[in-house]
């Protein structure tokens, strides 16, 4: 980082001052506040420095002084200390995303929901790619003539359903006889797999003119593959408005406007790398890494993974006054799909961070009793 050991606790200092105040920062006040054994007049020049070399900044319309991306960077790289959640607060988290929970995309929407709650921020969790994932069941219900319902289930413990146009003169029993025979011919198989020629052949086992078969069997077929379709599940977008920051109205109008383009910041999300085999020490001690924008921050090796970025880190537009942590959480040992939490530049990161580690630690525990088909006590359903 290449700062002594005085810079570095007026750098914190002044950070942990802005985020809890959203005020400009002057070396009286830290004075006060802390307990540095030297003169306000050495604050000031300590600040000054740090000034020139970018950690901090002066608005124009105050004496003091407020964080940098140099200066947010810096801290949650090297200042930042990320205390577990209290055991009471873990266990009602925990209970949230277990009671009565029995379906995926269910439990993904409780991880969003409770981030934001927790976080007092925008949550945002992006559902698991499912293309190694078996098919289990495939049902096709009839609604009325000429129109069904299609419900996949998927080993993963995801349950997709899909309203579908079929032939008028089908009926309910031919249509479940078609739906049994693509079951009974693609059960096991991994969505990656199936192709509609593998569908087509296990439909035509039906016993019924292909004509009817073929818009049902191409029906099936989408269901199937759409079963794999990115969805993001987003929560809390008017708590950033809240923040002092945003009662700018064109930094209100252009947060809301990406954070409305789902399918953009879906996309933005999967996309993004966090390296989680690379080691703390690794980071630390590999300029390349930093020099290139690869921020990871973790903590011990058998600790979870997160990624920030901060301002002008984010590639979005609407996204540049925030900062953005990111983790991944998975199904069995692959990655399977992301956790965000959208903040404010000063947002208190040791909180969103333990926050969204115990959330991410949580949801791999449930997604692999969904997968094992376990109840809430570790039996088996």
């Amino acid at each position: 980082m290449g700062l002594n050991a005085r810079k570095n606790l007026i750098l914190k200092s002044v950070v942990d001052d802005y985020i809890g105040t959203a005020e400009p920062v002057g070396s009286k006040s830290l004075v006060n506040k802390y307990s540095f054994n030297v003169s306000p007049a050495t604050i000031r020049n300590e600040m000054a420095e740090l000034e020139e070399l970018g950690y901090l900044e002066q608005p124009h319309t105050s004496a003091g002084r407020v964080p940098s991306d140099k200066g947010y960077r810096a801290y949650v790289d090297h200042l930042l200390q990320v205390e577990d959640l209290p055991q009471k607060e873990a266990e009602v988290i925990r209970s949230y995303l277990r009671e009565n929970m029995d379906e995926v995309t269910q439990l993904i929407r409780r991880a969003a929901s409770v981030l934001s709650e927790k976080t007092d921020y925008t949550s945002l969790v992006l559902s698991p790619q499912y293309r190694k994932s078996h098919l289990k069941q495939i049902k096709m219900l009839m609604i009325e003539p000429g129109r069904a319902l299609v419900v996949v289930v998927l080993s993963a413990g995801v349950v997709k359903d899909r309203l579908v146009r079929i032939p008028e003169m089908l009926d309910a029993q031919q249509l479940m006889q078609v739906a049994s025979a693509i079951e009974d011919g693609l059960s096991g198989m991994t969505l990656d797999d199936i192709t509609l020629v593998t569908v087509a052949a296990a439909a035509r086992h039906t016993p019924l003119p292909e004509s009817l078969i073929n818009q049902v069997m191409y029906e099936a077929y989408l269901s199937i593959k759409q079963a794999d379709q990115l969805d993001l599940y987003l929560d809390g977008s008017h708590r950033l408005l809240a923040q002092p920051e945003f009662q700018d109205v064109r930094k209100a109008h252009d947060f809301l406007e990406t954070l409305n383009r789902d399918k953009l910041v879906a996309g933005y999300m999967s996309e993004l790398k966090e390296d989680q085999d690379i080691s703390h020490s690794d980071y630390e001690n590999n300029e390349e890494l930093v020099n290139n924008g690869t921020h990871i921050k973790c903590h011990a090796a058998d600790d979870p993974a997160y990624m920030v970025r901060i301002g002008q880190e984010i590639l979005l537009d609407g996204l540049k006054e925030c900062s953005f942590i990111t983790t991944s959480y998975k199904i069995g040992d692959t990655v399977a799909g992301k956790i965000g939490v959208i903040g404010p530049k000063r947002m208190a990161y040791g909180k969103v961070i333990s926050h969204i580690n115990f959330v991410k630690m949580t949801v791999n525990e449930q997604i692999r009793r969904l997968a094992n088909g376990e109840d809430e006590n570790g039996g088996i359903v």
